[in-house]
């Protein structure tokens, strides 16, 4: 059964987190903190008394806009402890996810919390803790989650969903936003097209306009019509800019050639 801490500001919005985490059958304990310091004193002395000590804390349930120290603050904090508690975070923000999975969050849940999305992210620290990893333990590098490395969250009513990076064929810009495009559907999630860039470029995904990022192995057709260049990525006909015209017909002709 976990042990739990579950650290918010406000005190209304602890209390309601407080009864919820009691309620569930899979919680032996949770107790609260309001801020920054408070948590990482208590996170401190659960780390001196050990994984069976009476102050052990397996996840931390953590606010994310608190004064002083932000929940992502302590978030960084805690990874550079030697046995860190899981993370859950939980806040009326959904702009910070892909940040909270990139720290190893198990889960980011939007306030208000619905007891059936809490009880969701019950049951995945659950899965980890019996995965192999012990409570208050470092994990091995295999047990660490791959959330951010291979999987990208995005909200749908109040859900949060992740979505493989490898189901994406291409991702198109809208304003700060950008819209995930797969065989399934498309996702819209709250990141510019630009970062995305950057953080995908090793996995294979190349600009090909200022509006449309595209996973090179889901091209099936490259066109060059009157001067003018396109791309089908399975139903999908997307124009390819001037400036990276010569530069991706080169990629897929190394990519051809093996």
């Amino acid at each position: 059964m976990l042990r739990a801490l579950a650290v918010d500001d406000e005190r209304p919005a602890l209390e309601e987190l407080l009864y919820l985490l009691r309620a569930d059958p899979r919680v032996r304990s949770a107790e609260g903190a309001t801020d920054a310091t408070e948590t990482l004193r208590r996170i401190n002395r659960a780390l001196d008394a050990g994984p069976d000590g009476d102050d052990a804390i397996d996840v931390v349930f953590l606010d994310i806009h608190m004064a002083g120290l932000t929940g992502l603050d302590v978030a960084r904090l805690l990874a550079g402890f030697a046995r860190p508690p899981l993370i859950v975070f939980v806040t009326a923000h959904e702009g910070f996810a892909v940040q909270a999975f990139d720290l190893k969050a198990v889960d980011y849940v939007l306030k208000p919390v619905r007891r059936e999305r809490l009880a969701e992210a019950v049951r995945r620290v659950c899965d980890q803790v019996e995965a192999g990893r012990a409570p208050m333990a470092a994990p091995p590098p295999a047990a660490l989650p791959q959330t951010a490395a291979d999987q990208i969250p995005v909200e749908l009513g109040g859900v949060t969903r992740f979505i493989p990076i490898g189901d994406i064929a291409y991702v198109e810009a809208q304003g700060d936003y950008a819209r995930l495009h797969t065989h399934a559907g498309s996702h819209l999630v709250r990141i510019p097209l630009s970062t995305l860039e950057e953080r995908w470029a090793a996995r294979g995904f190349v600009r090909i306009h200022r509006r449309h990022l595209v996973a090179l192995g889901r091209i099936d057709e490259l066109r060059l019509d009157a001067g003018a260049t396109t791309v089908r990525v399975g139903d999908a006909e997307l124009a390819v800019s001037r400036r990276h015209a010569r530069e991706l017909r080169d990629l897929l002709m190394r990519r051809a050639r093996g």
